[in-house]
């Protein structure tokens, strides 16, 4: 038996070490991106799914997410999950999108404000992850700085809010609505916080390095992908991962649970 193993070990690392690596640079963003956990969140599984029947295999790098940023932008990893276009618009985005984000703001549960317009957001204080987009609030951002106090995103940043918001030094904070109520829940904070409001869903990529030298490797993962991806969406496979995390198939919709506005 032991003969056995030691030789299936040696025919096999050649071919692990010969197989091509797509190195990924990955945040702690449940539920859907877990990567030091055994649920690894339903992006990187779908990922995986993506990549499964190729010649690829892949590597995870986990960083804070500004330096993940930087890091695919320098051509230290291959790709990065998962930006929005507006985030990083110097990568390079695919076709096919992994998903949707919606960023939401989360205050006290005896606040009555709520999100509707920009001029909502006249005298108040923000907290916001350095790095992350607004969407249609980034104009409303870039001129009234003064209102957004920036953080950068690392798996204490939704606990670090709250205690923000619940010592009065933040009116509120904002940050993707499924993880914010997926780390509310977890830290026993749910009771206390509720979303009030939303601005606009936007889609969410594994976006690659535009680094010059290696747009070759690059365009071939890129290509996989998308024929990969497009081949996935013809199916349930998605609904599936997703139902995994407790959540619906993106594509049907991204709205606010109402358990969240109680």
């Amino acid at each position: 038996m032991r003969l056995l193993l030691a030789l299936l070990l040696l025919t096999t690392a050649p071919l692990l070490a010969a197989s091509p690596v797509i190195r990924i640079a990955v945040i702690d963003w449940c539920p859907q991106l877990c990567p030091q956990q055994e649920r690894e969140g339903y992006i990187l599984d779908l990922v995986r799914e993506v990549y499964r029947p190729t010649e690829y295999r892949l590597q995870l790098d986990v960083y804070p997410w500004s330096r993940a940023l930087a890091m695919v932008r320098q051509g230290k990893v291959d790709a990065v999950l998962s930006p929005a276009r507006a985030e990083a618009p110097d990568l390079r985005f695919p076709r096919q999108e992994v998903g949707v984000q919606r960023m939401c703001f989360f205050v006290s549960r005896s606040d009555d404000w709520h999100y509707q317009t920009p001029q909502d957001l006249e005298g108040k204080q923000f907290g916001l992850a350095r790095d992350t987009s607004l969407e249609e609030l980034n104009p409303y951002v870039q001129s009234n700085p003064q209102q957004f106090q920036y953080q950068p995103y690392s798996e204490r940043f939704i606990a670090q809010q709250v205690r923000k918001v619940l010592k009065g030094r933040i009116d509120a904070f904002l940050f993707t609505y499924n993880s914010t109520l997926f780390e509310l829940n977890k830290i026993g904070a749910a009771r206390q916080l509720k979303s009030a409001g939303c601005v606009t869903s936007a889609d969410v990529y594994m976006a690659f390095s535009p680094a010059a030298g290696l747009e070759p490797r690059v365009n071939r993962m890129m290509t996989i992908f998308d024929q990969r991806m497009q081949q996935i969406k013809q199916t349930d496979l998605i609904g599936r991962v997703m139902g995994r995390y407790g959540l619906q198939d993106w594509r049907l919709s991204e709205q606010p649970d109402p358990i969240g506005m109680q």
